[in-house]
């Protein structure tokens, strides 16, 4: 059973709840808000399950555009309409948005620091152990996929195979690989 069952189920309360809410994630994700959106949107929120964050996610990242931004937009649509859409986009953008120009002021008198080209490197390795720590909590939504545990390894394999080690642009893989999953869990369905 998944841990956040429909009637634990919470959604935002207000437009505010929504800004004040993306806001707290966007200036937590230095090197990617993945991480942070699926533990504030599904762990401490319950605005969503931990699969549906899954499949929510999946249709934000082949959306044009930066994935959290396409997250936002559906989630702010979903409970407010088009004022949703706007406040959650706001709280993405206008506070991080102020604190960048301030960093940049800041980096620009100090960029050949020794101290802080080191800690720069140091936050890379920092998000990649992040993303990986983020895809480690998803998968087991992936258990209860409609095409199964082997077809989901075979895929997942598959992908990460693909852009990791063999470099191909993500456009190849959404063509190749998506319209095979989208068949196999037709299929799975209409059993």
């Amino acid at each position: 059973m998944e841990k956040n069952s429909d009637a634990a189920r919470q959604h935002p309360q207000s437009l505010k709840d929504l800004f004040v809410t993306f806001t707290v994630m966007a200036l937590q994700g230095f090197g990617g808000v993945l991480t942070v959106a699926q533990r504030e949107l599904v762990e401490k929120k319950r605005w969503m399950t931990n699969a549906e964050f899954v499949e929510e996610w999946a249709v934000a990242q082949i959306m044009p555009g930066p994935n959290i931004i396409n997250l936002c937009i559906m989630l702010g649509g979903r409970y407010f309409g088009l004022r949703g859409v706007l406040a959650s986009i706001a709280g993405m953008l206008v506070v991080p948005l102020l604190l960048l120009l301030l960093l940049a002021l800041v980096y620009a008198q100090f960029s050949s620091h020794p101290g802080v080209v080191g800690a720069l490197r140091g936050m890379g390795a920092v998000a990649a152990g992040m993303i990986v720590a983020s895809g480690i909590k998803m998968i087991p939504s992936q258990f209860k996929n409609p095409m199964g545990r082997l077809a989901c390894l075979v895929l997942g394999i598959a992908s990460f195979s693909a852009i990791a080690l063999m470099r191909w642009p993500l456009v190849y893989l959404l063509l190749g690989l998506g319209p095979l999953a989208y068949y196999l869990t037709y299929r799975k369905l209409s059993e």
